[in-house]
């Protein structure tokens, strides 16, 4: 990434109070991790500061659920109770958004992760999200498609609904108020 996809001292300085904060709150996604360690690698990361930046802007709150000992990545996941404000009435991906005759969404879950430099979570990762609490309990999130899925018009997407996580469908030029997507990113 460029130098524009850079914080600023002071910015990389409130993100990092930020996320602390948030880690610190929520032990209970991230036990046995030490804030110390998450801290030390996005210092040594500047770029993935810059994409966690991102993700707090559009509403995310993104928080460390994993650490991969095999990589010494830690994962992050947008922890918003709500699918993330800034992310929503949004169609799937850039192709469904130039299929709409009328009535366009301003963008595209898969275009907009792309320009954060994030992934949209699949549906292992989506339900993983749901173990560490109840997420998307009054909308949904766009979830990462299958391509024999999308190949055939359709993408998915998940809530929590009845003390239940779904996962289904919808077609991928759809998009909605309440239906956004959550995101991933490894540091």
């Amino acid at each position: 990434m460029s130098n524009k996809n850079t914080l600023a001292p002071n910015q990389q300085k409130e993100l990092l109070s930020i996320l602390k904060a948030r880690f610190e709150k929520n032990m209970n996604r991230h036990e046995g991790i030490s804030w110390k360690d998450v801290q030390t690698k996005l210092e040594a990361n500047p770029e993935k500061l810059w994409s966690l930046d991102k993700m707090e802007e559009t509403g995310g709150e993104p928080d460390v659920v994993s650490f991969d000992t095999k990589t010494g990545e830690f994962t992050f996941f947008d922890c918003a109770p709500e699918s993330p404000k800034g992310r929503r009435s949004i169609c799937y991906d850039h192709e469904a958004l130039e299929s709409r005759k009328a009535h366009k969404p301003e963008n595209s879950a898969m275009m907009m992760a792309e320009e954060m430099g994030i992934s949209l979570l699949n549906e292992e990762q989506y339900h993983q999200l749901q173990q560490i609490g109840n997420f998307d309990t009054k909308t949904s999130s766009w979830l990462l498609t299958p391509p024999a899925v999308r190949k055939l018009g359709g993408a998915i997407f998940g809530d929590r609904r009845f003390d239940r996580v779904f996962v289904y469908h919808n077609g991928a030029e759809s998009y909605y108020a309440a239906r956004g997507f959550r995101g991933w990113l490894q540091v």
